[in-house]
Order: structure tokens, then sequence, then C-alpha cells
């Protein structure tokens, strides 16, 4: 199992990215949580990382954080939850505002993430009422930082990444349009109309 990694980033654009280890290159799948902490490309980045085996693919995940990692380990465990899902819950709101979610049994807020229905959230709830706990135990809550936006334009870059993340692309537009103006980059434009989303 690969658990951590230390190198130089080649590449940014979420969710994937490209890590050079020791002149080896990993290719990394992240939710935007970490690509928000991420500095510019070739910078120095350490990723908490989990190995994902499956008959079809080896998929190799990234963390800025352990509480990150925690949390991703524990969500792919819930029944009909898969690693795209559980990359779409860290995508959407930080770890501890999903614990606050479980915590005041919120299925409305998680419902506004793409991809989760009303039955999927309330399943989250309940299997993972037990598991909030263990899931941060030992770990820090890491808080979204500003990020160096890739080469490509901003808006295209932060559309794609919603639209990777479930969103439809008329819906991803439309997301992003609302606050185009509001920041450079496309992390950032990713940042706010996600949270946009989560206020509505």
């Amino acid at each position: 199992m690969i658990g951590r990694l230390s190198g130089t980033l080649i590449e940014s654009q979420p969710p994937h990215l490209l890590l050079d280890v020791a002149g080896v290159g990993y290719e990394i799948e992240a939710p935007l949580s970490t690509f928000y902490s991420l500095a510019s490309v070739g910078s120095a980045v350490v990723l908490h990382t989990h190995l994902h085996v499956r008959e079809d693919a080896h998929v190799l995940y990234g963390f800025a954080t352990l509480a990150e990692r925690s949390l991703f380990r524990t969500l792919i465990k819930v029944s009909g939850v898969g690693a795209k899902m559980a990359l779409a819950i860290l995508s959407g709101m930080s770890v501890e505002a999903f614990h606050q979610c479980v915590l005041a049994n919120d299925a409305t807020t998680l419902t506004k993430l793409p991809g989760i229905g009303r039955k999927t959230a309330e399943r989250l709830l309940i299997e993972m009422r037990d598991k909030v706990d263990a899931s941060i135990a030992g770990s820090a809550v890491g808080l979204p930082g500003g990020a160096a936006p890739p080469p490509q334009s901003p808006v295209n870059d932060a559309v794609a990444a919603l639209i990777s993340l479930g969103y439809k692309p008329q819906e991803a537009s439309r997301l992003i349009s609302r606050v185009e103006g509001e920041a450079d980059s496309s992390q950032e434009l990713i940042r706010l109309a996600l949270k946009a989303t989560l206020k509505t």
C-alpha cells in the first residue's frame, strides 16, 4: 500500500494531478479540498495517499490531510458510496462540515452535493453516525487555502472540474457563471460556486 508521497507537482488539473517522485510520475486523483491547499506547479508537495484496487484498474487518491484520507476511507465502506462519490463529498465540504452534518442529522445539506439523493444522504447519516469520531481520531482537520490557477482558462477548468464531480454541464456552467467575476483562479471559482450551492 502506498500511504504517502513526497515530490514535485508537475500537473494540476482537478480532479487529476501528476506528482514526480524521484523521477517517477504518479497520476493521482484528489478532492477539490486538496487542490485548494496545493502550491503552484513546480513546488514540493506531500500527499497522504490511498491505493484503490479495482478489477480493471489501480487508482491512487491523494489528500492534503490525514483527516481527509481518513474520511475518504470511511466513506467508501458505506454501502452505495464509491470512490467517486466520496471525492464529491470531500470536494463539496470540509471534513469538519461533513461531521457537523452527521451530528446534526442534516440530510438536506448533503443532498446539495452532486450524486447524493435523499435516500443516500439518509443512509450516510445512519451509517456514519458511529464512525465520525473514529474517522477523525488522531487527525487534524485541514482548512482550504489558496492555490495557483492551471495554465488554461480558469472558467473552463472550473466548469470541467464540476462536471467531473457529477454536475450536469448546464448546471456546472450556471454555477460558475454566478461567481465568474469574483475570482481569477479555477480553484477559487469552484470553491465559491460550491459554497453558494450549499447556502441555497
